[in-house]
């Protein structure tokens, strides 16, 4: 996991996506790998997701690749054998989590609130998802969280723009945030690469700047 965590932490970002048609993936994550972003959440809210995951794997074999909206080990089980570096689930769910440690793979666990935190630190988890992040009160929350687990690296999703994502990466506990706006559904159904990749570099820039 620790591996896991520096590789996000020099992301900073990571695109969260949903494709319905597998083969969309390929333009797609090449717009994100050659304007700097080599990483992709590919979520399990559509049948796609793991065909779009063992393409990408193929065409971008250095790329950062996770499996997002993970809610069973069956779900573990297609998106490791498609490829996947690592599982993020929206909640935690301590069989999706020992089933991701029995097959060896890292996850990052959806939290909220201080119980679903020590659960994940029971079973030895530090580095976690905070959905929705923006609903669940955002930066001030995590403010909050993040005074008595000091040990804990946030990776906040849900309600991440380019408006916000600075305020959340300077939180000394944020290690990187998932966001949707540089691959939005819509871009990707009309197959709008180039303005995909114009994002993407914009979004890079803007982390990094």
């Amino acid at each position: 996991m620790k591996q896991l965590t520096e590789q996000l932490a020099e992301l900073k970002v990571i695109p969260v996506i949903a494709v319905e048609n597998a083969q969309d993936i390929i333009p797609l994550g090449k717009a994100l790998a050659d304007n700097g972003l080599p990483a992709a959440e590919i979520t399990f809210r559509s049948e796609a997701a793991a065909e779009a995951i063992r393409l990408l794997r193929e065409s971008q074999p250095r790329m950062l690749i996770g499996a997002g909206t993970v809610l069973t080990p069956q779900q573990v089980q297609a998106a490791r054998d498609a490829g996947a570096s690592f599982i993020v689930s929206p909640g935690f769910n301590p069989t999706t989590v020992r089933a991701c440690q029995e097959l060896g793979i890292d996850i990052i666990p959806g939290v909220n609130n201080p119980s679903a935190i020590e659960a994940a630190l029971e079973m030895g988890l530090t580095t976690l998802k905070f959905f929705p992040a923006e609903a669940s009160g955002g930066i001030k929350m995590i403010q909050a969280l993040s005074a008595p687990y000091t040990q804990v690296r946030f990776m906040p999703t849900g309600g991440i723009k380019a408006e916000n994502i600075q305020d959340y990466l300077a939180l000394p506990n944020v290690v990187a945030c998932g966001g949707t706006w540089m691959v939005d559904k819509k871009l990707i159904q009309a197959q709008a690469w180039d303005e995909i990749g114009r994002m993407t570099r914009e979004a890079v820039s803007l982390i990094n700047g």
